[in-house]
C-alpha cells in the first residue's frame, strides 16, 4: 500500500504509529499544523492527493465542498469510493484505544478490500455492509440512540399500557357503573403499585425464557454450531436490557408499597377533618 492522505489528525495517529503506511498529512495551513506523530508529512490539500495511493476524506458531508478545488489533482486518481470508520470516535482514534472496535465498511470494488486489510493492522474487526448503496445507513450508525433498548422498552410500554387499560376498566369504571362509586383517585399509586409488580415479573420471565427456547433448540439440532433464528438471535441480544428494565419495574413496586401506607392514613386524616366540618364539631 502506497501513503495515503488524510484530511484528519485524528485518523493520521493510528495511521502514522508503528510500522504502518508512509503517511502524507493535507493541510490548508502546512506551516502552522499542530504536533504530529514522528515520520508523517506536512503538505497541502493538492501536493498531498497528488502524491496518494488511498485519500482519506475524514470531514463532514457539508464540508465537501473543499474537493473541488482540488478536482486537477483528482482526476483521473478516484477510482473506487469505499466508506466506512463512521462509527470511530475522534477520541477513540487519538488515544489508540481501536483494539476489536467493529468498523462498518461499503464499496462497489476490490478498493474495499484494501481499506479492510489497513483497518485490520489498527486492531479493528472489519463488518462488511455489501455495496455503497448502504452508505447512508453507515453514516446514521453514530447518531442511533441505543438502539439496543428499543425492542425491551416497546415491550414494556406496550404491557403497561394493556394492564393499565384492563385495571381501568375493571376497577375503575366497573364500580362507577355498577355501584355509582367514584374511585378514580386510586388510579395514580393503587393502581400503578398493581401494574408494576405484574410487569416486572412477566419482563424476567421474558429474560430467562430465550435461553432455554436456545437450550432446547441446540438439543434437537444436535450441535451448538448453527446460527440461530433472527427473532431468536434478536431477542437474546436484548436479555440484558429486558432484565434491568424488570429491576426498575420491581423497584417502583417496592416504592409504591412504601407510599400507600402514608397515603392511607393521610386519606383517614381527611376524611375526618371533611366529616367534622360538616358536622361542625370541635377537633
Amino acid at each position: 500500500m502506497s501513503e495515503p492522505f488524510c484530511v484528519d489528525c485524528a485518523m493520521l495517529h493510528p495511521l502514522a504509529s508503528g510500522d504502518g503506511p508512509e503517511v502524507v498529512y493535507g493541510s490548508r495551513r502546512p506551516h502552522s499544523c499542530g504536533p504530529l506523530p514522528e515520520g508523517a508529512q506536512v503538505m497541502t490539500h493538492e501536493e498531498s492527493a497528488r502524491s496518494a495511493k488511498m485519500i482519506f476524506v475524514c470531514v463532514h458531508r457539508e464540508h465537501y465542498e473543499f474537493l473541488e478545488k482540488m478536482a486537477p489533482q483528482l482526476e483521473r486518481k478516484v477510482t473506487a469510493v469505499v466508506k466506512g470508520l463512521n462509527t470511530l470516535s475522534t477520541w477513540a482514534l487519538q488515544n489508540g484505544l481501536l483494539a476489536g472496535r467493529q468498523v462498518y465498511l461499503c464499496g462497489n470494488n476490490e478498493a474495499k478490500r484494501d481499506v479492510a486489510e489497513m483497518a485490520t493492522k489498527l486492531g479493528l474487526t472489519v463488518v462488511d455492509k455489501g455495496s455503497l448503496s448502504a452508505a447512508k445507513e453507515v453514516e446514521d450508525f453514530p447518531l442511533e440512540l441505543f438502539p439496543e433498548w428499543r425492542m425491551p422498552l416497546y415491550v414494556a410500554f406496550g404491557l403497561s399500557a394493556f394492564f393499565f387499560l384492563y385495571l381501568v376498566i375493571r376497577d375503575v369504571i366497573y364500580a362507577y357503573v355498577e355501584n355509582d362509586e367514584d374511585i378514580s383517585y386510586r388510579i395514580m399509586i393503587s393502581l400503578a403499585n398493581k401494574i408494576t409488580p405484574v410487569v416486572s415479573l412477566i419482563m424476567l420471565s421474558l429474560c430467562y425464557l430465550p435461553g432455554a427456547i436456545a437450550g432446547f433448540l441446540q438439543l434437537y439440532r444436535g450441535t451448538k454450531y448453527r446460527r440461530f433464528p433472527n427473532w431468536l438471535d434478536r431477542w437474546m441480544l436484548c436479555r440484558k436490557q429486558l432484565g434491568l428494565l424488570a429491576l426498575g419495574f420491581a423497584l417502583l413496586h417496592a416504592i409504591y408499597t412504601l407510599i400507600l401506607p402514608v397515603k392511607g392514613s393521610r386519606l383517614v386524616q381527611t376524611d375526618w377533618s371533611v366529616s367534622a366540618i360538616l358536622h361542625k364539631e370541635k377537633y
